[in-house]
């Protein structure tokens, strides 16, 4: 079985934040994924990549912040966030990778 070079395009990185270190003890992941992805490509991408069973996936855009740069004003980039939960007993060890 080989797996779709789309789910490494749709899953950017995962999120290492204390508020996503939080949420996994509720057994909930969070992600960077690509602003085009859908909640279902989004929940396929993570069970052939991890080999786990989702439960939901909950999807947030953050706006980007207007920044200076050099004495210049910047804009970052807007990122689409992804929460997802699994199914219950099933985890994801993000600190080895892929």
């Amino acid at each position: 079985m080989t797996i779709n070079p789309r789910h490494f395009e749709i899953i950017r990185a995962p999120l290492i934040t204390e508020k996503a270190t939080l949420l996994s003890e509720q057994n909930k992941v969070v992600f960077r994924v690509a602003k085009e992805a859908t909640k279902l490509e989004i929940a396929s991408a993570v069970e052939e990549l991890f080999k786990v069973r989702v439960v939901k996936v909950n999807t947030l855009v953050q706006k980007g912040k207007t920044k200076r740069f050099r004495g210049r004003p910047g804009r970052r980039s807007d990122v689409k966030k992804a929460i997802v939960t699994l199914q219950e007993g099933q985890s994801i060890d993000i600190t080895t990778g892929l």
